[in-house]
């Protein structure tokens, strides 16, 4: 128990370092001032066009993720389950200790209808995994729009293929009950991420850009994968020193790369923030009060002893 409780102090310590050393970093490469300039001259009509196709990413999302607690009997409609995916995300966010709005909707779960934390574990991580997938199949396709890569098409075509190849036979072999609905919910998860790479085109239109669009859209893409990485805040800096790092490797500007990740950050913390009405609206959630992060915290170290 006691050396739970000083990993975990351990594992918070490493997101509050790891989150402050990229926005220390950020912060002394790129100029405050044209990002200010930029974020004050954008188009209010794209960012508002951008804003509604990140929440149409988050209500496929959410579809996705009810897709596979059906595989395993969890039966959810869509309207309660968007509510929970809400409230998901905005612990995603602020949640404290390492517990995120993964394990906390594990934890609420298990706990309202008495399933097994394993299976609902299981649903969970093959939500994230079919998210994985449908971002290297877009992050594949643009990189065949992107010749200057000097990648041979054949070779990412071939990746791609192997990689799909391989994932479901991996499903096929030991997790039967997720191949069911594979096309469904895998067209899902192209679903979520053509959205947001649509958010990000309208950053784009909002920021009055009039270049290339692939090479932006692939480091965005890139970037998103930083979202597994122990953060703070949802990942701030760390998504912004990828999208830094690799426009300035592709030559491009930093500061429009830099640009477009920030307006992404306003965007998904401003819909993550709808999850706090049912921190204080309980009852559409079916509970008369939401457990804390204490007590989920406790509850998981009981259970990984």
């Amino acid at each position: 128990m006691q050396d739970t409780k000083i990993w975990n102090i351990v594992k918070n310590l490493l997101k509050v370092v790891i989150t402050l050393g990229a926005l220390y970093w950020v912060a002394n490469k790129i100029s405050f001032s044209e990002l200010s300039q930029a974020l004050r001259t954008s188009n209010p009509l794209y960012l508002i066009l951008a804003f509604l196709a990140y929440c149409c990413s988050i209500l496929v999302a959410s579809s996705r993720l009810n897709s596979f607690f059906k595989a395993i009997g969890l039966a959810l409609t869509e309207r309660y389950n968007f509510r929970l995916y809400q409230l998901g995300l905005l612990y995603n966010f602020f949640l404290p200790g390492g517990i995120g709005g993964d394990g906390y909707k594990i934890f609420f779960l298990k706990k309202t209808f008495n399933v097994s934390r394993r299976q609902v574990l299981g649903a969970v991580f093959f939500d994230r995994l079919s998210g994985l997938w449908a971002l290297c199949i877009v992050s594949g396709a643009l990189v065949i729009f992107m010749p200057r890569l000097a990648i041979p098409n054949y070779i990412t075509i071939a990746v791609l293929a192997i990689g799909t190849i391989s994932y479901l036979y991996v499903l096929r072999t030991f997790f039967r009950q997720f191949l069911n609905n594979f096309i469904v919910t895998h067209f899902k998860a192209l679903a979520v991420q053509g959205f947001q790479t649509i958010t990000a085109i309208l950053i784009l239109y909002a920021m009055n850009f009039d270049g290339k669009f692939s090479p932006f859209l692939l480091i965005f893409m890139v970037s998103s994968l930083v979202a597994i990485v122990p953060s703070i805040g949802g990942a701030i800096g760390l998504r912004e020193t990828v999208m830094f790092s690799l426009a300035t490797y592709l030559k491009l500007d930093p500061h429009i790369a830099v640009t477009i990740s920030l307006i992404f950050y306003i965007i998904s913390l401003l819909v993550a923030s709808s999850g706090i009405y049912y921190i204080f609206r309980p009852q559409r959630l079916g509970a008369d009060k939401l457990p804390s992060a204490k007590e989920v915290e406790e509850e998981i170290d009981k259970e990984e002893e």
